[in-house]
């Protein structure tokens, strides 16, 4: 028997939870890595720490096979080469199709395969499942809770710690302009990564990838930082529960020019690849608040992202594969270039950009208020947002960009968010200090100078008028389009108008 380890499943959890006497096998395989024009941080962090990874079994006993090869089926079949009617057993995949297709290659080359539960989460499909119990919509909220009740975290006696599920209204606070938070960690490079990043660049060119749109050049990579090892991703975790989590909740929600990491926990890429447990990371922020280091409200606010929120959108995707492609609204648009290239005027959007393609990353307000929020009231189809999502983010797989994107973010189903999230500029005002030196006038709809953001969050509810006016959600916001004449709402459509004829040249 061989325990194949996934290349985003790096845990002695699970399957090498047994006598450490197993075959292990994994699979690098390059043609992967070309089909899109994916980050080079994001190539560098998953080939580092599959090879990091590699070393430390192998330093610990266990017997590797390691092919790095073109495709997983180049590396299949080198292994039943030399391993005749082997029987594999590996964690379930998340991306649709790929357990048939896999246990389609294992059998095309005389092998046997099972597969166990994937240990990078908490909520079985058998519970999600019996907690849905049948079609969507799914509730993020009543999921949340489930999940609180059946693991027992923050609870006391079957009611919530602190008396609230949850501390929404405590987490939406500005710290002002001149707040500085703390650093966020880096980790140095060491000679295997930096060889890795090298072979990066020479594999997939300088800045990753022939086929990446708008020429070679995308990104514009700062050195490497991200942990690659579970040692690393172990002192990140305690970085955070000690330098940031204190004032996570209060902040999470809040955006400073330069600042790319706020008070966040940077640490999706290590849960995201095995490197964390989620009930680690969960239970360690909960210490801190029983130790009285951090508030209830930043505690409960990172736990709902851990055990909530990063649950509930595996199982959404799973449960529903025509998401990818769905677009409720039916927007058509293209993204505009300047998602690759960072060449706009809106200093929310350009400061975001900016740092994805230096880092791979933005946080979680930045992805659903800044860029998403953008695209969907521009009127991009989802399915091209999410595509840019998934190669420019480090944390980015199938199962977490599509709910995210598609679902959340560009309300292209209603299957897992109630009403689109967007906002005007008042909204990045009130949350950032974007405003401040923007050359946009973020009081205006109409006019040479006005916000983006305003005109094109009008004209949004205005063009989709027919689909979202009886949204229970959206009355008060339907209210305050009823409150502007004709002549206003046609001055706002055509500002919309020369605002997409812009970004698709690229001067915006």
């Amino acid at each position: 028997m061989t325990v194949f380890v996934s290349g985003d499943c790096l845990t002695r959890a699970g399957p090498l939870a047994g006598s450490g006497d197993e075959r292990v096998l994994l699979i690098e395989a390059s043609a992967f890595a070309r089909r899109k024009p994916y980050h080079p941080h994001k190539l560098t962090l998953v080939f580092s720490a599959m090879r990091h990874f590699r070393d430390e079994l192998r330093a610990d006993g266990y017997t590797v096979e390691y092919y790095r090869t073109e495709t997983f089926e180049d590396g299949l079949s080198s292994h039943f080469d030399a391993h005749p009617g082997d029987h594999l057993l590996t964690t379930r995949r998340s991306a649709h199709g790929a357990n048939n297709r896999l246990r389609e290659l294992v059998g095309d080359y005389g092998g046997t395969l099972e597969f166990e539960a994937d240990p990078r989460f908490l909520c079985s499909p058998t519970d999600f499942d019996e907690w849905a119990d049948g079609d969507p919509p799914y509730r993020h909220e009543q999921f949340y809770r489930h999940m609180r009740r059946q693991t027992g975290y923050l609870m006391e006696n079957g009611d919530p710690v602190g008396g609230e599920w949850n501390f929404d209204e405590s987490n939406r606070e500005f710290p002002g302009g001149d707040y500085e938070p703390p650093d966020p960690p880096r980790f140095r490079p060491d000679d295997r990564t930096e060889a890795t990043a090298e072979w990066v660049r020479s594999t997939y060119g300088d800045d990753g990838y022939e086929n990446a749109p708008y020429g070679t050049g995308w990104a514009d990579p700062e050195e490497f930082f991200w942990p690659v090892t579970r040692d690393a991703a172990c002192t990140a975790l305690d970085r955070f529960i000690a330098d940031r989590l204190p004032e996570f909740g209060p902040y999470q929600d809040a955006m400073l020019e330069g600042e790319w990491a706020m008070n966040h926990a940077l640490l999706s890429s290590s849960l995201n690849l095995g490197l964390l447990r989620p009930e680690e990371v969960i239970e360690a922020a909960i210490d801190a608040y029983e130790s009285g280091a951090a508030p209830i409200e930043s505690v409960e606010g990172f736990v709902r992202q851990v055990l909530g929120w990063r649950e509930f959108v595996r199982h959404a995707y799973r449960l529903e594969p025509e998401m990818e492609s769905a677009n409720a609204l039916g927007a058509t648009a293209d993204l505009p270039e300047f998602f690759w290239t960072g060449e706009t005027d809106m200093a929310c959007l350009s400061d975001t950009v900016e740092g994805v393609r230096q880092r791979g990353y933005s946080h979680h307000i930045q992805r659903l208020m800044v860029l998403s929020n953008f695209a969907t009231t521009y009127g991009v189809e989802p399915k091209q947002l999410n595509e840019w999502f998934h190669a420019a983010y480090v944390d980015a797989y199938h199962w977490v960009t599509t709910p995210n994107v598609v679902g959340m973010g560009s309300f292209g189903t209603d299957t897992l968010s109630t009403k689109p999230y967007v906002a005007s500029a008042n909204y990045i005002d009130g949350m950032s200090n974007y405003c401040a030196d923007c050359p946009y006038n973020k009081n205006d709809a109409t006019g040479e100078n006005s916000c983006p953001f305003n005109t094109l969050y009008w004209d949004f509810l205005d063009r989709n008028e027919a689909q979202l006016r009886s949204n229970h959600r959206m009355g008060l916001v339907y209210s305050h389009l009823d409150n502007k004449d004709d002549a206003e709402r046609a001055a706002i459509r055509a500002r919309a108008d020369e605002l997409r004829e812009r970004g698709d040249a690229g001067e915006l």
